[in-house]
């Protein structure tokens, strides 16, 4: 793809996830915090994680038969709130007036004030057709335009292919919304581009150099702020994530200066690892040690095989795992093990053992079931960044816990696997 000039120049807008769970290291220390993944495009739930939060305070008035109990004195002092619905739309509203600020009106454009011409420029969320996860959409939608007074549009990749428009000479993209889309007299300057789509191959049906694909390669080159941004967008892979956790390479970005304080950071950052291995042609020693572990020594249980996909369900556990990797590796007589090609798209990764607690799962207002479960917490996080890499907004952006039956290996709210939850600090 040419990126050329003016997406190298565009700002970069993310709103980052990065999920958590505990995990007992050695038996002697205790349950520490290991990172499960990196979440960079459709982070969502967290609106919706605020608007429960308030939920179980009414159920604990309710079960209380209290109107005036409040969990300010008791419950509610060990559950902590989260601002995601001050922080998230804030870091957009940061994008968008910067946007505004860096390409003021011009009476060319017909967008001189938000009343004439075709209005003030919009924050275009990219959705899936028909998608039904759409809550903390909205919130985040009715936030923006509450509280910053910033317009969102709704569209597709194929709507928003048959509706935006590129100036090739100044970056500028326009869009117009559905039958408008046959005249300029309706189309609205894009500032902001929020991705809820285009991480899984069902978004490109079309497939390569598709609608979807082009107008996804229109998009980056643009001058709007992308959520995310290409580099972004590759950045949580599975396959970054395992190489950022190689020796040396979190050490890159804290060079230590000689007080310690950077090598210390670094350290931090590291202890929240864990196991994270190649299996492509880059596979090193250690690598293929954790391979050997499943296939030679029955460690298939302590290990995750782990694609290149979003949105849950396409993870290999346990039996299934380990017959995915003999069926594409081969072991010579003195157990040499070589991988076959089709593994490249995976990484190999420890799996984490958190403590189990006994809860109670509801689904759609009904009971779900009762059993030990364990939980899993995501921690926002949004930065805005210049394109030349000048951090302009960086802040934590609020929480999100979900829970799920111990037994069951997958996760996910919208995927159906788990459930909304709110911690309690001890």
């Amino acid at each position: 793809m040419e990126w050329g000039r003016h997406a190298r120049s565009a700002d970069r807008l993310g709103i980052l996830r990065s999920d958590y769970m505990l995990h007992d290291d050695d038996g002697d220390e205790g349950h520490k915090l290991k990172q499960v993944e990196l979440n960079t495009i459709a982070e969502g739930v967290g609106g919706e994680l605020a608007h429960f939060l308030g939920e179980n305070e009414r159920a604990v008035k309710t079960t209380t038969n209290d109107a005036t109990t409040t969990m300010g004195t008791g419950v509610r002092k060990g559950v902590p709130e989260s601002p995601a619905m001050t922080r998230l739309p804030r870091a957009m509203a940061v994008a968008y007036d910067r946007y505004r600020s860096r390409f003021p009106p011009t009476a060319d454009a017909g967008d001189d004030d938000d009343d004439g011409g075709g209005g003030g420029p919009i924050v275009l969320f990219v959705v899936q057709p028909g998608e039904t996860n759409t809550v903390d959409q909205r919130m985040l939608e009715v936030a923006l335009w509450e509280n910053h007074g910033i317009p969102v549009v709704r569209a597709s990749l194929a709507e928003v292919h048959d509706g935006m428009t590129l100036d090739e000479s100044t970056g500028r993209l326009t869009f117009v919304e559905g039958a408008d889309a046959v005249s300029d007299a309706t189309a609205r300057e894009v500032a902001v581009v929020y991705f809820r789509a285009g991480y899984a191959p069902t978004d490109y049906p079309s497939g390569d150099r598709g609608s979807e694909w082009l107008v996804r390669e229109m998009l980056e080159r643009g001058r709007a702020t992308k959520c995310p941004n290409l580099g972004y967008h590759l950045t949580g892979t599975k396959k970054v994530q395992q190489e950022l956790a190689r020796a040396g390479a979190v050490e890159r970005f804290f060079p230590d200066d000689g007080d310690g304080d950077e090598a210390a950071t670094a350290r931090l950052i590291r202890s929240a690892f864990t196991g994270l291995y190649s299996l492509g042609a880059d596979a090193d020693a250690d690598d293929m040690r954790a391979v050997r572990d499943v296939l030679l020594q029955g460690g298939e249980g302590r290990y995750v095989l782990k694609p290149q996909r979003e949105g849950g369900g396409y993870n290999f556990y346990g039996e299934d795992m380990a017959q995915k990797l003999r069926e594409n590796c081969s072991i010579s007589d003195d157990g040499e093990v070589s991988l076959g090609p089709a593994l490249s798209e995976f990484i190999l990764m420890e799996r984490l053992f958190p403590p189990q607690q006994r809860a109670i799962l509801m689904r759609n207002g009904r009971m779900e079931g009762v059993g030990m479960t364990i939980s899993k917490l995501g921690c926002f996080g949004v930065i805005v960044a210049s394109g030349d890499g000048v951090i302009v907004h960086n802040e934590y952006a609020g929480f999100l816990l979900r829970t799920k039956f111990s037994g069951v290996d997958e996760g996910g709210v919208a995927s159906g696997f788990a459930a909304l939850s709110s911690p309690y600090l001890c």
